[in-house]
């Protein structure tokens, strides 16, 4: 999906990491303070400036050195902070916060292949192609039920009080549980996250 990039498409593809990531995080900050928690606007992340959210390593780096490697980029920017205890809906209204970013990337795919669609040059056409990759690889890896990302929290909502435990004591780890998930456990389901993303996009820009 990312391998062989030209310059210009090195380019686009940062430009979309940068802007998809900010609207993502941004989203999180939102959703929290429509809930009744202004633990991120106090913090000033209530923001859509990526500069408010960006860790240069794994937010940057990262993300860029995997498209180098044609690997499916992912990337760790500063984690929004929120109170759960502060959301109204208890579980149910950190859940809402927690998929507010990966839904905002999928809406935002979806807008990509909207503009596709009318076919406005070449260069145009594969900016928006390269915007909907991002945003679905995006959608589809903070979607997985694994702490700290973000669908973790759609489980939380659901899971008995031993799985919460667990997945608790899973994201503590912070940073090491993705490094952990990235090292033991998604070379097991990349077939499967592949499979997802090549779908998507296909069925979005009208392709398969």
């Amino acid at each position: 999906m990312f391998s062989n990039l030209s310059g210009i498409d090195f380019l686009m593809v940062f430009a979309a990491i940068l802007f998809s990531m900010a609207v993502h995080e941004a989203m999180h900050a939102f959703t929290a303070h429509w809930l009744g928690d202004s633990t991120a606007s106090d913090l000033g992340r209530l923001s859509l400036n990526p500069l408010k959210h960006i860790d240069i390593v794994t937010t940057v780096m990262l993300p860029l050195l995997l498209i180098l490697l044609g690997l499916p980029p992912f990337f760790v920017a500063k984690p929004v902070p929120f109170n759960p205890s502060r959301v109204r809906w208890g579980e149910y209204g950190a859940a809402l916060v927690g998929v507010a970013g990966p839904l905002t990337n999928l809406a935002l795919a979806i807008i990509g292949a909207g503009l596709f669609r009318f076919n406005m040059g070449s260069l145009a056409d594969n900016f928006f192609y390269l915007f909907v990759a991002v945003n679905i690889a995006f959608f589809v890896f903070n979607m997985i039920p694994f702490p700290p990302l973000d669908g973790s929290r759609l489980l939380y909502a659901f899971a008995p009080e031993p799985v919460q435990r667990l997945l608790y004591q899973i994201e503590s780890m912070g940073f090491l549980a993705i490094l952990v998930f990235m090292l033991l456990v998604f070379q097991f389901i990349a077939p499967v996250i592949l499979s997802i993303n090549g779908h998507l996009i296909s069925w979005l820009l009208g392709l398969s």
